[in-house]
């Protein structure tokens, strides 16, 4: 018998892999009688900690919703002698790394099937705002129907602000030299571009059989992965389409806005090549084995299909286009200049104490389960709570705008970062309209608002915000207050992992000369600005 967890979880004797993140075992719940894989994450300074530990839970949740045949269901998270731990489905198959290294490059048909299934996959993960940043031919498992898993899913960041210039304590950032994308290299910024080019790094290795770059070292890989131009794969094989090599192309682009702009438009260009899906010798289960999952999936995806004698279907006519609303009563009509002035925002009603009431006690229960990670249920309160009382109070009600806040951030601490962008936003502009485009409480909503935007790949739409912003701050706080001094820095990283490199070197080079002369060039800040500028010269 091995060893226990939670009296429910009998790991087997040794673990199955061990890598910087954590290591996996394979073991049996006793309780519900089924297979189970048990991932235990590592600390990074091998302590202890309680705000990693919080984040794993939340992204562990995160996790959990993604709720689609190409990712192991979640079962369980929990902590064993303060390590925390992922109870997930156990899957049968072999991982795509080993296939190619059995077999060398795979057939065209199967390369582009498989990375087909990563983008559906990659879809509603990027729906959700979790970005993989670990894809790889090792975290890809192919079980013997032909279905492919994702895997590591579990380790995976709905990234935060911090994660803009957070790097590991060894001062490398995280993740596998072969399979990262530049901005990731360079600043740790992930986005679903980032994922992208991971998939043209794996897609490039089952077409070819070799990695895409390699090295003696990690920093070697780095280097490459930053300032060298992808090999032709034509140049090694022939038989792929031109299409396909293009494709390939543009997911290994250096600039994340110069990717693909999602990866369901990846699974369109791939999809056609699929074909003449074979035996693959050793992996696969004979035709003759029934597949109920093939049998599900062929069923799905015959809905929409005409039947084969229909004629083609016409699609109906355009409607009409809207037609412009009656003027409202709640606005002033246009004055001899043009404008219209804004309308007037709802009164209170006679029951306004009893939705007052009601908002008040929907935040405490709503600060309740999301100190207890459950944040899902937390914006789904705050979100009905916020509508009620902003029908009898007001959208600037003081009460209602805490509410408002308190939504947002729910939804940002969840992940879901394109929920939380246009919530931050209309609060920043309801917020200006009232007491001013300086209030802090609107540069705030408006910094998070740009974060969000970054955070789902919209870079230059985050850029364009945080611009904008700055001449704010700098008005309302100095231009050499800690905040507006942050927010250069914030820009300057962003515009690195944009590659937005003559950009980025201006912010940051006069980000260094304004930090070295308030507080020295000794300090971390101003160390850690000269480090990036240092590195920006050896990338280009």
């Amino acid at each position: 018998m091995g060893v226990l967890i939670n009296g429910r979880y009998e790991l087997d004797d040794l673990p199955i892999g061990r890598g910087g993140m954590g290591e996996v075992w394979l073991g049996h719940d006793t309780k519900l009688d089924r297979q189970v894989a048990v991932k235990f994450i590592r600390f990074p300074d091998g302590e202890p900690d309680k705000d990693y530990i919080r984040r794993f839970v939340r992204e562990s949740r995160i996790t959990a919703r993604l709720e689609h045949p190409g990712v192991p269901a979640v079962y369980d998270v929990g902590t064993q002698e303060g390590r925390p731990y992922l109870v997930m489905q156990r899957i049968h198959g072999i991982s795509v790394a080993d296939l190619v290294a059995e077999q060398g490059a795979l057939p065209i048909g199967w390369a582009t099937a498989i990375a087909a299934q990563v983008c559906a996959v990659l879809t509603i993960a990027h729906e959700a705002s979790l970005v993989h940043r670990d894809l790889k031919p090792s975290n890809l498992m192919l079980q013997p129907d032909g279905a492919v898993k994702v895997l590591d899913f579990g380790l995976a960041a709905a990234p935060t602000l911090s994660d803009f210039s957070k790097i590991t304590a060894t001062g490398l950032p995280p993740g596998t030299p072969a399979y990262m994308a530049p901005e990731q290299i360079q600043t740790n910024i992930s986005g679903p571009a980032t994922d992208l080019y991971s998939l043209g790094c794996t897609l490039h290795e089952m077409l070819t059989g070799d990695r895409l770059f390699s090295g003696s070292t990690s920093f070697d890989v780095w280097s490459k992965q930053v300032s060298q131009p992808p090999p032709p794969v034509r140049g090694v094989r022939d038989e792929v389409p031109e299409a396909l090599e293009e494709l390939l192309l543009h997911l290994l682009q250096k600039q994340p806005e110069d990717r693909p702009a999602g990866a369901h438009i990846v699974y369109d260009q791939l999809l056609p090549y699929a074909t003449g899906l074979g035996p693959l010798p050793g992996v696969l289960h004979p035709p003759s084995t029934t597949s109920p999952t093939r049998m599900y999936g062929t069923a799905l995806s015959r809905v929409f299909m005409p039947p084969p004698s229909a004629p083609p279907v016409t699609p109906p006519p355009a409607p009409a286009p809207p037609q412009p609303d009656p003027p409202s009563l709640l606005t002033t009509p246009p004055s001899s200049g043009g404008s219209v002035q804004p309308a007037a925002p709802p009164q209170p009603r006679q029951g306004a104490r009893v939705d007052r009431d009601a908002l008040h006690q929907a935040r405490d229960e709503a600060a309740r389960l999301a100190r207890t990670s459950r944040l899902g249920q937390a914006a789904e309160l705050l979100t009905g709570a916020v509508e009620s009382a902003a029908a009898t109070l007001g959208t600037t009600d003081d009460d209602v705008l805490r509410a408002r806040l308190e939504l947002a951030d729910v939804l940002f601490d969840a992940g879901d970062y394109r929920r939380a962008a246009p919530t931050y936003e209309q609060l920043a502009d309801d917020i200006a309209r009232r007491d001013g485009r300086h209030a802090e409480f609107a540069l705030k909503c408006r910094l998070r608002g740009a974060t969000c935007r970054a955070l789902f790949g919209e870079t230059s739409e985050a850029l364009r915000q945080l611009d904008a912003l700055l001449g704010d701050e700098s008005e309302a706080y100095g231009p050499d207050d800690p905040r507006t001094l942050e927010l250069r820095r914030q820009i300057g990283l962003l515009q690195l992992g944009a590659r937005h490199w003559p950009a980025a070197e201006a912010t940051l080079r006069d980000l260094l000369k304004d930090l070295t002369r308030l507080r020295g060039a000794t300090h971390p800040s101003a160390v850690e600005v000269a480090e990036l500028l240092s590195g920006l010269s050896r990338s280009r």
